[in-house]
């Protein structure tokens, strides 16, 4: 039997309707960039999908800058304004953001910029008047995620965009995990460049775009050489058939946004209520703050990795991760939880359920099922760790 699949987080399988709108691109299709007539119904279809990509986020088509995914677009935003700036100043961040930041922007700090990563609250939450009073004389940009990947707490990006604006810094937010599922509008959070991914949307994989700002114009210089593409900010010929894919992707989601999000969220509920009757559950993130399609949560008395082994392939098997893809892949316990406050144990013996469009009601009543049966059964082997209390008064 396949797993029941929770893991939309980490990539949403890709909907039909939007492999339809792939499949006529997938052969025999023209270079976008040519002049002929081939490679301009080719270049049509490219600029029909970044209509469709903008218009989700209140943008300008101009505006979109495809990438080959939202790890692209985040390192083309943190040292695209570095580069333009011509020598190091300093950066504002947070303790919580996706490798896909972290990375490039402590690879500045290596190469003599000043970086200051914020820490959040309990829920995983940036103070905005904390971040003002990071912003200095030399600030170049700030980059603040949305929606945390692992917890899917959301940031208040009007609050922030607007002492980065007053300030006259660069504001980048990765909304890699917001895209689609919440309402996201550049102008009203003042924001001058963001990141976009169609995986987690449930579109093809390989592709993503960047919101560039025009107006006025967010200045950076490219990360990669090789041709005058997409405005001279990222060379290379376009997967006309990925772009497509992203575009109908964006266009499905905004229709079905405000369904999706009830229906999603009272699956997460659901999924909630039968974890918590366990007992030593403690929810992670800020319940009044959070993405309908995550639930991330720690459970007492049980070893991490034990669990999630148990999880993925006992049976039937549990599609779930234990934080970021690019954090299981390295194993060891979330920085994100540990940023939160979570000791390294409570950390590791955490679980993200991802819910996504065509997670069911059965899916959630068997994966609750699958959980408890885990859980107390790996409780029962080791009967003098299972200490419920030692998390439950955070629940």
């Amino acid at each position: 039997m396949d797993a029941i699949y929770l893991d939309n987080a980490a990539s949403a399988p890709l909907d039909p309707a939007v492999r339809e709108a792939m499949l006529p691109y997938l052969a025999g299709v023209a270079n976008p960039a040519s002049g002929h007539g081939p490679g301009r119904r080719a270049g049509a279809a490219v600029e029909t999908a970044r209509e469709r990509v903008a218009a989700l986020i209140g943008a300008a088509p101009d505006e979109i800058v495809w990438t080959s995914g939202a790890t692209e677009a985040d390192n083309l935003a943190i040292a695209g304004p570095a580069a333009f700036a011509g020598g190091p100043g300093h950066i504002v961040t947070t303790a919580i953001e996706h490798k896909a930041v972290l990375d490039p922007v402590r690879r500045l700090a290596r190469a003599g910029w000043r970086v200051t990563e914020l820490g959040v609250d309990a829920g995983g939450r940036v103070d905005p008047a904390e971040l003002a009073a990071a912003l200095a004389d030399d600030t170049v940009l700030v980059s603040v995620m949305h929606v945390n990947n692992e917890t899917g707490t959301i940031q208040d990006l009007a609050a922030i965009g607007e002492h980065v604006r007053a300030h006259g810094a660069v504001f980048h937010v990765d909304a890699a995990q917001s895209l689609g599922k919440l309402p996201l509008s550049a102008d009203a959070v003042g924001a001058d460049l963001i990141s976009l991914s169609a995986h987690k949307l449930h579109g093809p994989q390989g592709v993503g775009a960047l919101y560039v700002r025009r107006r006025p114009r967010a200045r950076l210089a490219p990360i990669l050489h090789g041709g005058g593409h997409e405005q001279g900010l990222r060379p290379g010929t376009l997967p006309v058939h990925q772009v497509v894919g992203m575009g109908a992707a964006c266009a499905l989601a905004g229709e079905r946004m405000a369904a999706e999000r009830a229906a999603i969220a009272r699956r997460r509920d659901r999924l909630w209520t039968r974890l918590a009757g366990l007992g030593g559950v403690r929810r992670h993130g800020d319940a009044d703050h959070t993405v309908s399609g995550i639930l991330n949560v720690g459970v007492a008395g049980v070893h991490g990795e034990a669990l999630l082994a148990g999880l993925t392939l006992g049976e039937p098997a549990l599609a779930v991760s234990s934080g970021a893809a690019c954090s299981d892949a390295r194993a060891g316990s979330s920085y994100v939880l540990r940023a939160m406050g979570l000791t390294p144990v409570q950390a590791a013996a955490s679980l993200r359920f991802s819910l996504g469009r065509f997670t069911t009601d059965d899916d959630i009543e068997r994966a609750a099922d699958r959980v408890i049966e885990e859980v107390t059964r790996l409780r029962a082997l080791a009967p003098s760790a299972a200490d419920p209390d030692a998390i439950a008064g955070a629940a």
